[in-house]
């Protein structure tokens, strides 16, 4: 079996890495219903210490939307960056595209490459896949497997989550997450937040602080209603974070 490696180039020390790949999907960015760059020959931006950022062709960009911005800055790997305004119609994007027209020796040729704040955009895409939460680093893995281990959580001095069905979660760079069933969680101590973050790998959580004992620990629980068909195993799982609960035990050990 063949193994990928991922190609990097080195600045400075052994701390900093960028790669440039080509990216084999349709990527699109879509902003008041248009679509402002949609490419079949998208590049992908891996840089250390950086979520990954995809790069269009110029040629793959609606040009016309775009207007010069003043705003500049400087970046010690990839060079001076100047920026676009992007104008769909009613809506204003200041300063949401981006590209290194003179990168700097060495580094890999960004020149002749537009990238956008997901944040400013609506939408982006994969093929047909709406995406949620960032780029997808195609060397991050998530696995969820089913296990037989026993864990508990622990919130003012009471046992809130006990399970031996857990659905454990291995994440490149995360901690072991333990999902537990519904059944097995004390539900009646939750009261549903407004807080929800995005996941590129795992969707939509929504959260849930926990009352014990007169004390309230704001979003320390979460799950994913709807993840993506890629993860199955965790729909309406329920999650605790371990640094806002006095401890998680597996197996009688607390969980460091």
């Amino acid at each position: 079996m063949a193994v990928s490696k991922r190609p990097l180039t080195i600045w400075g020390d052994a701390d900093k890495s960028l790669a440039f790949e080509a990216s084999t999907r349709s990527v699109r960015a879509m902003l008041a219903g248009e679509a402002v760059a949609d490419s079949k020959r998208a590049m992908l931006l891996l840089e250390s210490g950086h979520p990954p950022v995809y790069y269009f062709p110029i040629e793959d960009v609606r040009t016309d939307l775009l207007e010069e911005s003043e705003h500049e800055t400087s970046c010690p790997y990839k060079g001076d960056a100047r920026y676009w305004t992007v104008a769909v119609r009613h809506r204003r994007e200041e300063n949401a595209a981006w590209g290194y027209p003179r990168p700097l020796p060495g580094t890999p040729d960004l020149s002749g490459y537009v990238a956008f704040s997901w944040e400013a955009m609506d939408e982006w895409y994969e093929e047909e896949d709406r995406l949620v939460g960032g780029a997808r680093d195609p060397y991050h893995r998530v696995d969820a497997v089913w296990g037989e281990r026993h864990v508990r959580v622990f919130l003012g001095g009471e046992v809130v989550a006990e399970t031996r069905r857990p659905c454990l979660v291995f994440e490149t760079d995360v901690p072991t997450r333990y999902y537990f069933s519904r059944d097995d969680v004390r539900t009646e101590l939750l009261m549903p937040s407004r807080t929800s973050t995005a996941c590129p790998y795992k969707g939509v959580a929504s959260y849930w602080s926990a009352t014990v004992g007169g004390r309230t620990v704001e979003d320390v629980v979460w799950s994913y209603e709807a993840p993506p068909s890629e993860q199955p195993k965790i729909v309406g799982l329920l999650c605790f974070w371990p640094e806002r609960v006095d401890a998680i035990e597996v197996d009688g050990r607390p969980v460091d």
